[in-house]
């Protein structure tokens, strides 16, 4: 074990790492984006967004090429992708240049998560998958914590297109990391026959399956929304909702990336736990989500925007939808199963873009104060209308849930 966690698991937490530091670190530049590139809170939320486009769109191919060559060397080129893009947004000179390294960095961080998991199934016994995963997810973490308060100091010394080269190369040392040091595994030669045409016939099907589409709205809507606040607009919330300058926010949302990394490790502790005691995993995700409606109903309020509280139940909570690939995976064969996780997780990704661009557009739709701030309502309103999507997908979702229980039962649905 290890063997496998210093030669396997560390490198490609590296590259996780990275994932989540760049998927956060514009909450806590987003001034300083808006003052150089003068855009509103639309243009931010596109901006920023972008990363989540590509990175769906890359979902299905990436399944095809980690089958196919492996995740060591998938996840190395990649990598350099996602530093290519930190450099075209480093010297980027308007918004558009921004966004097309914005995307670039969401195409090289594509396979954060999949690739890693596709090493631990290679390398580990499946007794052993989620603690590795666990643990590892851990890393992704890390990687938002990096980017609060340390990014904050950092812009206190340099200006923001300099953390970008430097992440540049933080980002082609953990590629480099990952080629150099992961060991190769043999693959079965029947994993690396399965072609374009054979993987979208099988995604028609998952996507045209009641089963696919009786738990995949709630994640979407869960996910989405935790990762388009925790990512961008907790930062803005902070100071135009709570007062608070931008050293305070910053300790804020390090405070919350805090949490989500406990929230990794304690999720899959209390719902393996849970499991154990025969309650299942779509119970404990249902009262996950519950909980986390009433934080979202305490933020569009705001009521105690600033408490630590409310951003440590946040940062745990949001990750509970994270339930939903494990429950998906068991109503399909395990052939099955990483490819309907992998459309999943596209498909999550896809709407995370549509939840942060369009909470931006939103919240543009109010007034800018003279200091740049927003009104309060803009973001009751917005945070208000992110509540009702989940109660909504929620209701979805239980109403499934009883349907496919009475159909086991062999009772008619009322």
């Amino acid at each position: 074990m290890a063997f496998i966690a210093g030669r396997v698991l560390l490198p490609f937490a590296c590259g996780y790492f990275m994932s989540y530091l760049f998927r956060s670190v514009n909450a806590v530049i987003a001034p300083n984006l808006q003052r150089d590139l003068g855009i509103g809170a639309g243009d931010l939320g596109t901006l920023t967004a972008a990363y989540f486009i590509a990175f769906a769109a890359f979902q299905l191919p990436l399944g095809i090429l980690l089958d196919r060559f492996g995740p060591r060397r998938v996840q190395a080129v990649l990598l350099l992708s996602a530093a290519l893009g930190a450099v075209v947004f480093a010297v980027g000179s308007g918004l558009s240049h921004l966004i097309i390294g914005r995307a670039l960095i969401g195409l090289g961080v594509a396979g954060g998560l999949m690739a890693a998991m596709k090493a631990i199934a290679l390398w580990l016994p499946k007794e052993r998958w989620a603690l590795a995963n666990g643990v590892f997810m851990t890393a992704g973490g890390l990687g938002a914590l990096a980017a609060t308060l340390p990014v904050e100091l950092a812009l206190e010394h340099a200006h923001w297109t300099m953390l970008f080269w430097g992440l540049a190369g933080l980002t082609v040392l953990a590629s480099l990391t990952i080629f150099f040091v992961v060991p190769e595994r043999p693959r079965a030669a029947a994993t690396q026959t399965v072609g374009l045409g054979t993987q979208l016939r099988e995604c028609g099907q998952f996507l045209a399956d009641r089963r696919f589409w009786r738990i995949a709205p709630v994640s979407m809507m869960g996910m989405a929304s935790g990762m388009a606040i925790q990512g961008l607009w907790a930062g803005p919330y902070l100071r135009d909702v709570g007062g608070l300058d931008r050293a305070a926010a910053a300790q804020v949302l390090f405070l919350l990336a805090a949490a989500l990394t406990a929230g990794f490790t304690l999720t899959g502790i209390a719902a393996d736990g849970l499991q154990r005691r025969g309650i299942p995993l779509s119970r404990t995700m249902v009262w996950g989500v519950v909980l986390y409606a009433l934080v979202l109903a305490a933020m569009a309020s705001g009521w105690v925007p600033t408490n630590p509280l409310l951003w440590i139940a946040f940062g745990i909570i949001s990750n509970t939808t994270v339930l939903a690939y494990p429950i998906l995976s068991g109503q399909f064969s395990l052939e099955q199963a990483g490819r309907v996780n992998t459309l999943l997780n596209g498909v999550v990704f896809g709407f995370t873009f549509f939840a942060q661009a369009g909470m931006g557009w939103l919240i543009d739709l109010w007034p800018r104060g003279t200091d740049g701030s927003y009104p309060v309502e803009a973001y009751r309103w917005t945070f208000g209308l992110a509540l009702i999507l989940l109660l909504l997908t929620l209701g979805w979702f239980l109403r499934g849930e009883r349907a496919a229980q009475a159909l086991t039962a062999g009772r008619p649905t009322e």
